[in-house]
């Protein structure tokens, strides 16, 4: 069996005797097993990255885009193995794990941009011969924790940006599927980076606990469920680290009764599915207005998902694949349990599904549940599963009184063919992320990607212009050249220009 390791100092490191499995959830199998990094492996990589830093803080900035561009040509070239990997340990069918390397591949395009994005601001004369301005300048070594569900994207929206403003970078990736990880960092080396500047390690709390605690490590960015979150945001900020936490979701896409239901449905489908419902962008409810178009919408929603396909990565005419574990399977079927315990209807049920010649996968089929209350638990909890639950309401502001009561604040959408209701549900709505018509609004790599609420704890969103403030910090400088033979008196006042 394949063991994993880490990699730091450039080198592959498989030293430690914590290990875990890492299966296939399409078969069911372990068919890698990963090295759980100790205290004393992730102290080298903190270590090997601070060894590191002061060289790379002082390469220029065109040299370290030169290494991301580099990159990003290796990224394309072997798409294809980075997809395999991800479809091996995560599920995801071809072409959404080609998805999620592209939305990955498109950071890396925007932090080729560093030289500009590194320019400070400059003021002549503030004063007689003053001149002041301000630079940007990297903060030292900051770590990365991501989540199972995007193995690429996620850790692509963190180190490129970070690496080009001139940190050195420790990332701890899922140690459920974390192979196209170490893959693309072995790309990173190809592409010209130091040793040392951008090291891996696998581990669990152990390993969290030692970023988060170490003071050599200066900012930490995570992604991953709320109650994680918050403890990786309350612990760094305990440590006086800067630290960005991103948190869970539950996305609600409001139905309008004049929305185009063939287009809501057609995005709902997607939306709700795509990924096996294992996104924090995922639309998992449904509020529609009205009863006319509740039952028009599940009406077209159930026969709609009557050809969604469930199954393994290897066939990529499949819509989805399985979820990440058996567990998580078994938690994502009781979440379809106690909402029919609570009185939902379940309309296609996808309990139990059947995938030929993968009998033990650890599938979940699209299902959707009409009758969904506020009350219930199915309706509080992020499910995180290829589940759709339909809330009905009489009117569009009890929607949205709907969607802002809720304790978590990170995606939403409308359909409709009001502009005006547009207008009005993107200004008020307490979500941080908002479509009109888009299911998915998930910012392009130059905006910034972030929620509100619950779902974000942190002042800053991750990526784009917020990535390139959080891993830099502002410096403001003053200066002035006396001329020859002149010399003022002393102040003790507060410098004004008058």
């Amino acid at each position: 069996m394949n063991t994993i390791g880490h990699i730091i100092n450039g080198n592959e490191v498989t030293e430690g005797t914590r290990q875990q499995p890492v299966y296939n959830p399409a078969t069911g199998e372990a068919e890698k097993q990963v090295l759980l990094a100790s205290q004393e492996t992730v102290e080298q990589a903190i270590a090997s990255a601070q060894e590191a830093y002061p060289a790379w803080r002082n390469t220029p900035p065109i040299k370290r885009a030169r290494v991301m561009f580099k990159f990003k040509e290796l990224l394309e070239a072997n798409a294809e193995k980075i997809c395999q990997l991800i479809g091996e340990e995560h599920g995801k069918i071809p072409h959404d794990a080609m998805g999620e390397l592209q939305r990955g591949i498109e950071n890396v395009e925007y932090a080729c941009g560093i030289p500009e994005l590194l320019k400070g601001e400059h003021s002549r004369n503030v004063g007689p011969g003053i001149d002041s301005w301000s630079e940007f300048q990297p903060l030292g070594v900051v770590a990365g924790i991501t989540p199972f569900n995007f193995p690429v994207m996620v850790p692509l929206w963190m180190f490129p940006m970070a690496i080009a403003c001139g940190n050195t970078f420790v990332l701890k990736p899922s140690e459920r599927d974390p192979s196209s990880t170490l893959y693309i960092a072995e790309l990173l080396k190809e592409a010209g980076l130091p040793d040392g500047v951008f090291n891996v390690v696998n581990g669990d709390k152990e390993a969290v606990d030692t970023l988060l605690n170490d003071a050599r490590i200066k900012a930490v960015s995570f992604v991953g469920s709320t109650p994680i979150a918050e403890y990786i945001y309350s612990t760094a900020n305990a440590n006086g680290k800067r630290c960005q936490a991103l948190g869970g979701a539950k996305n609600h896409a409001i139905v309008m009764p004049d929305a185009d239901m063939d287009n809501a449905v057609n995005q709902l489908l997607g939306a709700a599915f795509g990924s096996s419902g294992e996104r924090c962008m995922a639309l998992s409810v449904a509020v529609a207005v009205g009863d006319a178009a509740a039952d028009a919408l599940i009406a077209k929603m159930k026969d709609a998902m009557k050809g969604l396909k469930v199954g393994a990565y290897t066939d990529s005419s499949n819509d989805f694949g399985p979820v990440i574990t058996a567990a998580h399977r078994d938690k994502v079927v009781g979440f379809i349990d106690s909402a029919e315990a609570d009185g939902a209807t379940v309309v296609v049920d996808g309990r139990n599904p059947q995938v030929a010649g993968h009998e033990n996968g650890f599938f979940v089929g699209g299902t959707l549940i009409d009758g969904v209350t506020p009350q219930m638990n199915s309706y509080q909890q992020e499910i995180f599963g290829p589940v759709l639950q339909v809330v009905r309401v009489s009117s569009m502001d009890e929607a949205m009184a709907l969607i802002d009561a809720h304790e978590y604040g990170n995606g939403t959408c409308i359909f409709t063919r009001d502009g005006e209701a547009a207008r009005y549900f993107s200004d008020n709505i307490q979500v941080g992320m908002v479509g009109i018509n888009v299911p998915l609004p998930v910012p392009v790599a130059y905006h910034s990607f972030g929620g509100w609420k619950r779902s974000l704890f942190g002042d800053l969103h991750a990526y784009g212009p917020d990535g390139v403030r959080f891993y830099t910090k502002r410096k403001t400088i003053t200066q002035r050249w006396p001329s020859a033979g002149v010399r003022e008196g002393v102040s003790f006042s507060m410098p004004t220009l008058k």
